[in-house]
């Protein structure tokens, strides 16, 4: 209830036609046809989805090492859990201060820049680590690296010892023993947090704010603003339609992709 009707009644908004200085109900298609006819919208979607893809890479970079070291190479428990709550304790910090708190740290007056002035490397501060992508990626990527240690973590603790151990007795060295039972057996918790990163990214607005300046516009932001300044409902409706759409076959698709690794597992 609480999820199905806000959809219903987003949809149908997504019919109504603009006339200033409101907008009146119509079945009518020409927001959906500006969304895909207009070129600007489809470099935002363009942009949006490479930064989601760049975030989960990154993520998936700095998240699997750490969860395979929690794991594997962590024997104490309460040592574990201790560092895997380090990672999830950020979750309960407010999410805008955690985006502001990058913002300061690429400033030109940040933690960098003071840092590369004092070792010479630069003669004065640089604008070059804020308000582009480059900047949106490193707050995204910290912003929700959480959300891919956790259904990694669980995937790699959920893997038989006896599995690793047989592969060790019989010869196989640890590269292959981890290419072929440890990353097949974690691939589960690598889709999930693909999906989790990457539909969290195509939600946020509020990193493209603080960080990502005019060439960092994301779908999200675009929505955001025909919300609130552009006050053209209709039109924001359709595209939040379709970034619901690209959403849910994003999770669709994961969903296949995970079903079908299990079958193959077993």
């Amino acid at each position: 209830v609480f999820l199905f009707i806000p959809y219903i009644v987003m949809f149908a908004y997504s019919f109504y036609l603009k006339t200033y200085p409101t907008f009146v109900p119509a079945f009518v298609f020409d927001n959906y046809v500006t969304v895909i006819s207009d070129p600007q919208y489809f470099q935002v979607f363009l942009r949006t989805s490479k930064i989601a893809i760049a975030v989960a890479i990154s993520a998936l970079l700095i998240a699997y090492p750490l969860s395979y070291f929690l794991v594997f190479k962590i024997q104490n428990k309460q040592v574990r859990a201790a560092l895997y709550m380090a990672v999830i304790v950020p979750l309960w910090v407010s999410y805008l201060l955690r985006a502001y708190t990058w913002k300061t740290i690429l400033g030109r007056e940040g933690i960098l820049n003071s840092f590369l002035v004092w070792s010479g490397i630069l003669d004065q501060p640089t604008d070059i680590f804020l308000y582009n992508q480059f900047s949106m990626v490193v707050t995204l990527t910290y912003i929700y690296v959480p959300f891919m240690v956790m259904p990694i973590y669980t995937a790699l603790e959920k893997i038989p010892r006896s599995l690793i151990e047989a592969s060790k007795d019989l010869g196989v060295g640890p590269i292959r023993s981890f290419l072929s039972v440890t990353l097949p057996l974690s691939m589960p918790g690598v889709i999930a947090g693909a999906t989790f990163t990457i539909c969290l990214t195509f939600g946020d607005f509020v990193a493209s704010f603080l960080v990502g300046g005019p060439n960092g516009a994301m779908i999200a932001t675009i929505i955001q603003s025909q919300f609130g300044a552009t006050l053209n409902w209709p039109l924001g409706a359709a595209l939040s339609t379709v970034v619901l759409v690209i959403v849910l076959t994003i999770v669709s698709l994961s969903d296949r992709f995970e079903r079908t690794g299990r079958i193959d597992l077993d």
